[in-house]
């Protein structure tokens, strides 16, 4: 009961001293602060964006492989591009030997357009037109691969990429350009893309993105790769492996029950026997999976998160010394009052335990300030431009035990100097 009776003193004295100083208060707690909205407010968009981009590679598919003539993981792995760049381009009867040669796989995409410099057309439908759109070259598996889900209409057949027919899929930026306003439905439309006319026969939903950004992902449209080759003329069975401008990848969906690793320990066994690899010469060629994007993407937020909490950190320090500064002062304006405390019997741990408080008030009442201002700039930042955000409860209490913490470790200095105060030479104190 003593207990409690004495918190609660000491807690009503904290929220005097603040209330009687009012400007000195916040200038004390302007670090804490600053240093707890940062961390609450790039917390949740951190993890807003976390959340966003492993939706999108569960929506892609998270056993989906992908073969690249480089990537992403050369790159994160140090390689040189000038290295890669001595690499053989991938081509068609690559994607067939894999087709024929594994027991591992279900479905083989081939994807010119992906993998290099993109072709760009504009898409003409009477009198509008597009910006300038990725033409992808695919074949009838691209729809299944990367579940992209549709507007209207279907994706095309093996007869019509056998035959090379003149039908294209629409994305979802070009469907809005051209159609969405006026209401027409676009399936069985003529469309020129470039300078060739195709059939409209479908239409894809937007595709997910993370953050909710605009990054282009529905800028494109698709058309049988065989088309794509007579077009384009990047037939890559006629120019072979030499080809240095053929961008092509290859998206691979292993079969039900088969572990990925298996399923790409056998991409990788055929990929190095059409390239005429040595045992000891390494891979000339990339394998991309959702796992290795979510490994890559964990490392750049965990050194994020780490570069944020050290730059928060220095401003929570420059608060805690200027907790330490101003408690310092305190002590010396309330001498005589520390003084007759003790001449009242009042103990060194209870004198210890009034100004650790008082400190750790003031840094937690910072504290509670920068999680409110942090959650308020985590939400706008939503409401302005649609940037998903997460709040989770640990960030809150992260904040307010980093505040509470840097006020009972500032705070101690003075804290202990007040505690060891005579109470004789206190009262002698002017």
């Amino acid at each position: 009961m003593i207990r409690l009776t004495l918190l609660d003193e000491v807690v009503a004295m904290a929220f005097d001293t603040v209330r009687t100083n009012k400007l000195r208060s916040a200038l004390t707690v302007l670090g804490v602060v600053i240093g707890i909205t940062s961390i609450v407010g790039m917390t949740s968009m951190i993890r807003g964006f976390d959340r966003s981009l492993r939706q999108m590679v569960a929506a892609i598919g998270p056993d989906t492989i992908f073969v690249q003539r480089f990537g992403v993981t050369s790159f994160a792995g140090g390689a040189e591009f000038r290295d890669l760049i001595k690499r053989p381009n991938l081509s068609i009867s690559d994607a067939r030997a894999i087709e024929e040669m594994t027991t591992t796989i279900q479905l083989v995409d081939i994807q010119l357009g992906i993998g290099g410099p993109p072709t760009t057309r504009r898409v003409f439908y009477r009198g509008q037109k597009t910006k300038n759109l990725v033409v992808l070259g695919t074949s009838e598996t691209f729809a299944d691969g990367t579940r992209i889900p549709f507007v209207t209409g279907r994706y095309f057949n093996g007869t019509e990429v056998q035959y090379r027919r003149n039908v294209v899929v629409l994305g979802h930026t070009p469907y809005e350009a051209l159609f969405a306003e006026s209401g027409v439905d676009p399936v069985g439309k003529t469309v020129r893309v470039g300078s060739e006319r195709f059939e409209v026969i479908g239409v894809f939903d937007k595709r997910p993105s993370a953050g909710g950004f605009n990054l282009g992902q529905d800028d494109f449209v698709s058309i049988p790769y065989t088309t794509y080759q007579r077009i384009f003329g990047l037939d890559p069975v006629r120019i072979g492996r030499t080809a240095t401008h053929l961008p092509i990848q290859i998206a691979l969906v292993p079969r039900e029950g088969v572990n990925q690793d298996d399923a790409i320990a056998d991409v990788e066994r055929v990929m190095r026997i059409r390239h005429g690899l040595r045992l000891d010469e390494p891979d000339d060629f990339d394998i991309l999976t959702q796992d290795a994007v979510l490994k890559l993407w964990n490392q750049i937020s965990q050194g994020t998160f780490l570069a944020l909490m050290v730059i928060s950190s220095i401003a929570l320090m420059v608060g805690g010394i200027g907790v330490m500064a101003i408690m310092s002062i305190s002590v010396t304006e309330r001498t005589r009052e520390i003084g007759v405390r003790k001449a009242l019997g009042a103990r060194r741990a209870e004198i210890l335990f009034q100004f650790l408080m008082e400190a750790a008030f003031l840094t937690l009442l910072g504290g509670v300030i920068g999680v409110a201002l942090g959650a308020a700039i985590g939400w706008l930042v939503h409401l302005a431009s649609g940037f998903p955000v997460s709040l989770p409860w640990w960030s809150f209490a992260l904040g307010l035990g980093f505040s509470a913490s840097v006020g009972i470790f500032f705070g101690m200095y003075p804290a202990v100097k007040a505690s060891r105060l005579d109470p004789i030479e206190a009262l002698r104190y002017e």
